[in-house]
């Protein structure tokens, strides 16, 4: 772990990222901002949110200011061209132009943060000109998913290989990364847990004769929420004392349902659709557990969210839930294997009485709060900061 320099106080950290929740999508990459929120402990943050293409623009690009939960937050649209193959430098073009806004405003970085490599391209060409230092977030799982395409593992390359630090959310994910061929400077930063919101609730009331379990997720086919339903349907052959509140929203979503009716679990299962963070924590206090069917996952925000409620959890071995679900906070299982699924459920039912919730939080605070992924931050900021500092001294004597 790196240790913050003394002699350096709160920088100025700007957030790039193109993936971010708007209004349209308010569970967009949420991540993104209560990782913002964490670094904001420690120093100044301001986020710039490159939205994409508006082809209802007049002028070559807009920006909007507004602030977000506390962090000032900046939007950037731009105009798509005319020529298809034009549209990257536009972008490019329109987040440079969005910088220097920012910094003509009085806002200049000592850090770029971006999220997610795609946003790499135009930070690293920011961060050559202006000498400002560049780190890169990574959490995407088409690493471990084996799906990048040549062009996009060309933007990884180059994002990663020029970053100062890249800082995947798990071991599994900076595996992945190597795995391509992509070598960098890498550091494990987690995903930041609101553990002031996701906390234990000692008044929930429980239901003694059917326990409650619950998954969050998107309804896409990486979390196999049919395998899981599979798994529910071999289940209720042994016992029906349970009940499954299904969080999300997604395509898939209408197949899922008939999916229900045909495996005649539609007394034991319910879908719930999108729900706000408060709802999500409320749905987690009153569970007596959450099931996590991910055939791959680079962390699982929501397994982290369930610990911090103080309920164990029963996950996929899939990635990134390996590293931190251990046998005193849950149980792992393969991924993909309906039988292994169901039987894991069957445990969790008969052994709740053996993990405690109270245990169970601090764990998760210990790792995931935003204090102790901000002190992370904080330090990764200073350390390459102090770093930049001592080699523009050299570069400006040598000249």
């Amino acid at each position: 772990m790196l240790q913050p320099p003394a002699n350096v106080g709160r920088l100025k950290i700007l957030f790039l990222t193109n993936w971010y929740p708007t209004t349209a999508e308010p569970a967009r990459a949420v991540w993104v901002r209560e990782q913002a929120k964490a670094a904001q402990l420690h120093d100044d943050v301001v986020l710039l949110h490159c939205v994409g293409p508006d082809p209802d623009l007049k002028r070559l690009w807009r920006i909007e200011r507004a602030d977000d939960e506390g962090i000032p937050t900046y939007r950037v649209w731009y105009r798509p061209p005319r020529i298809t193959k034009a549209s990257y430098f536009c972008y490019v073009w329109s987040v440079w132009q969005a910088f220097r806004h920012v910094s003509d405003g009085g806002f200049r970085p000592d850090v770029i943060h971006v999220h997610v490599y795609d946003a790499g391209g135009p930070a690293i060409l920011i961060g050559k000109f202006k000498r400002t230092s560049v780190v890169i977030a990574e959490h995407f799982s088409s690493f471990p998913r084996r799906v990048l395409g040549p062009l996009d593992l060309f933007k990884a390359w180059v994002a990663f290989r020029w970053a100062d630090m890249v800082l995947p959310v798990s071991e599994a994910l900076r595996a992945a990364i190597e795995h391509y061929g992509i070598r960098a400077r890498f550091q494990v930063v987690p995903n930041v847990v609101d553990t002031a919101l996701f906390a234990p609730a000692p008044n929930c009331r429980r239901d003694v004769v059917r326990k409650r379990i619950v998954f969050v997720g998107q309804l896409v086919p990486v979390k196999d929420v049919p395998g899981l339903l599979q798994a529910l349907s071999r289940l209720g052959q042994r016992r029906r004392d349970w009940h499954l509140d299904i969080v999300g929203e997604g395509a898939a979503r209408t197949e899922y349902e008939q999916l229900v009716a045909d495996l005649n679990l539609s007394a034991e299962v319910a879908f719930h659709g999108l729900k706000t963070k408060r709802e999500v924590a409320e749905f987690m206090r009153c569970a007596d557990f959450l099931v996590m069917s991910s055939l791959c996952e680079t962390f699982s925000t929501p397994l982290a969210e369930a610990l911090a409620t103080g309920i164990p959890v029963l996950a996929t071995r899939c990635g990134g839930p390996e590293e931190f679900v251990r046998e005193e906070v849950g149980m792992l299982v393969p991924p993909g294997d309906v039988e292994a699924l169901c039987n894991g459920l069957d445990y969790m039912l008969d052994h709740l009485h053996c993990y405690s919730s109270e245990r169970i939080s601090q764990y998760a605070r210990e790792r995931f709060s935003p204090e102790c992924v901000g002190a992370s931050l904080h330090a990764v900021y200073r350390a390459i900061f102090r770093e930049s500092r001592r080699s523009r001294r050299v570069h400006d004597s040598r000249a």
